[in-house]
């Protein structure tokens, strides 16, 4: 009996812990939704909500205001959602399969590495394509991952949890230094520029057609695999006992970060901590179970972009401010809070 009890208290508490899941994810997209329409207006011309609703009912080719939405805020929009969410659930699927709370591609110098691939490209192909630029984003994420293993790689794990963030800060800070070489070697300063200090200005629908459909088909594959994060966050011994093949799965999900961080950086450049706060406050929300974290995170990082898009248009406008900057006025305090956070728990 007392089993039978304990078994239906577990299945409640869970059940419990998914409703509050639905209307977080619920409320998530409806302020979503509120933002989006309220970014959209926003910028160096303003345009009336009216607008926006006539535009998507009644498409005016020779309407200025409808142009401007078609053609450079929804594109931005959709983007910045996209981003927001990649990076977001990246750094959630980073942080349960290495067991880092720190873990995030741009601390681990994935976006580094990518932005490095993608001065590669701007000097030797100034004529690439969007896609080629995806694969070259993709083999510089790839390259950085590899080493930044490699190096970290200890048998003891006190060391690792360490290990990794100097080895990512250290190889972040090599391909970056590389980035800027090759852009005053090749005097392709402007370009390197825009990805250093990250934003969506440049994102329209050549790069949203192309993107959606792989970080999407990503984002489904998380939420799907999302049980097997919580096994391998568990620790290895236990997600041998229940059955995980450990290596297959971290290659699955190394590869999955890596695109999701590749992808991200090819359309806004070098736009850091998002995949470290976001998973964080997911987790203070809807508890530890990565089920929960990843689809939570991912709402919550696409509503994180697009308010950072629209504080940078509308601080100091004509000008915009850098996305990646402002993102890091929250994310640097966040990670020294982190840090001194683990250190009291040593």
């Amino acid at each position: 009996m007392k089993k039978e009890y304990k078994a239906k208290e577990k299945n409640i508490k869970i059940r419990e812990k998914q409703i509050s899941t639905f209307f977080v994810i619920v409320a998530g997209c409806i302020t979503l939704a509120v933002i989006s329409i309220f970014s959209v207006t926003k910028g160096v011309s303003s345009i009336p909500v009216k607008s926006v609703v006539d535009a998507f009912m009644n498409f005016d080719s020779e309407n200025k205001y409808h142009l401007i939405l078609r053609d450079l805020r929804v594109p931005r929009l959709a983007a910045s959602m996209l981003v927001g969410s990649a990076l977001s659930v990246a750094g959630a699927i980073m942080q349960g399969t290495t067991r880092n709370p720190m873990a995030d591609s741009g601390l681990m110098g994935i976006n580094a590495g990518a932005g490095f691939s993608l001065s590669l490209s701007f000097a030797f192909m100034p004529q690439i394509t969007y896609l080629q630029t995806i694969i070259f984003c993709f083999a510089g994420a790839a390259l950085t991952s590899f080493l930044v293993n490699k190096i970290s790689s200890s048998r003891s794990a006190r060391d690792a949890y360490m290990n990794k963030i100097l080895a990512g800060a250290a190889v972040g800070a090599l391909f970056t230094s590389l980035s800027q070489g090759i852009a005053i070697m090749f005097e392709v300063s402007q370009d390197i520029m825009f990805w250093t200090v990250g934003g969506v200005s440049a994102a329209g629908w050549n790069q949203v057609i192309i993107m959606a459909p792989v970080i999407i088909a990503s984002l489904i594959a998380a939420c799907i695999n999302a049980e097997k994060v919580t096994c391998l966050s568990l620790g290895e011994d236990v997600a041998v006992g229940l059955g995980l093949n450990i290596k297959l799965y971290q290659i699955a999900f190394s590869a999955l970060v890596v695109l999701l961080a590749g992808i991200s950086v090819s359309v806004v450049g070098a736009v850091g901590f998002v995949g470290l706060v976001i998973p964080h406050i997911a987790r203070f929300i809807v508890g530890v179970d990565y089920r929960n974290i990843i689809p939570v995170s991912a709402v919550l990082g696409a509503n994180l972009m697009v308010l950072a898009d629209l504080a940078a248009r509308t601080i100091n406008p004509p000008a915009e401010a850098p996305v990646g900057a402002l993102i890091s006025m929250i994310g640097v305090p966040f990670f020294l809070y982190l840090e001194r956070k683990r250190r009291r728990a040593a």
